[in-house]
């Protein structure tokens, strides 16, 4: 099944993704309701960061397969498949702001891992959009491992400078 395939799956049968991005704010919402004036408290707070977890991951990945599907594969906005493409999006902006208005993201265990993976793809796919406009063309004979330990080791020098940078 390639990713096109389970798309296609998941917007022929909406009903279970719906049910999770659905379910998520509204268990934000109770927490918030419920929970009010104790989102630092042992067990709500990581009642929060498993909600954000399960809301954020899918929310950066529909950002980053928009930003992949709008800028390498020139896709139409009136194509953008609502399912997959928006609605993760959605429930993690209502999920995060519900969040939000309960407890400090700082005090959410495990949160500031989420910020450095949303950087880190940012870095990557300004990177490779770049890569792309500039129609670099390099003969090397090069062997593939070496420009591929040499790419990780890029990566690495970004993800210290960043973190030098902003602790």
């Amino acid at each position: 099944m390639t990713l096109g395939d389970c798309f296609e799956a998941i917007g022929n049968n909406p009903s279970w993704i719906l049910f999770y991005f659905l379910a998520i704010p509204l268990v934000a919402f109770l927490a918030w309701i419920f929970g009010k004036e104790e989102g630092t408290a042992t067990p709500w707070n990581y009642l929060y960061s498993l909600l954000a977890y399960f809301t954020t991951l899918p929310g950066i990945f529909a950002i980053t397969l928009n930003v992949y599907l709008f800028l390498f594969e020139r896709q139409s906005v009136f194509d953008a498949n609502i399912y997959t493409q928006i609605l993760p999006i959605l429930s993690m902006i209502l999920t995060l702001y519900l969040i939000r208005r309960n407890v400090c993201f700082e005090d959410i265990p495990g949160f500031g891992k989420l910020s450095g993976l949303v950087m880190i793809l940012t870095a990557l796919i300004a990177f490779m959009w770049v890569l792309e406009k500039t129609h670099i063309i390099a003969i090397t004979f090069l062997p593939a491992q070496w420009f591929l330990i040499g790419f990780l080791l890029v990566i690495v020098i970004c993800v210290i400078g960043w973190k030098k940078l902003f602790s």
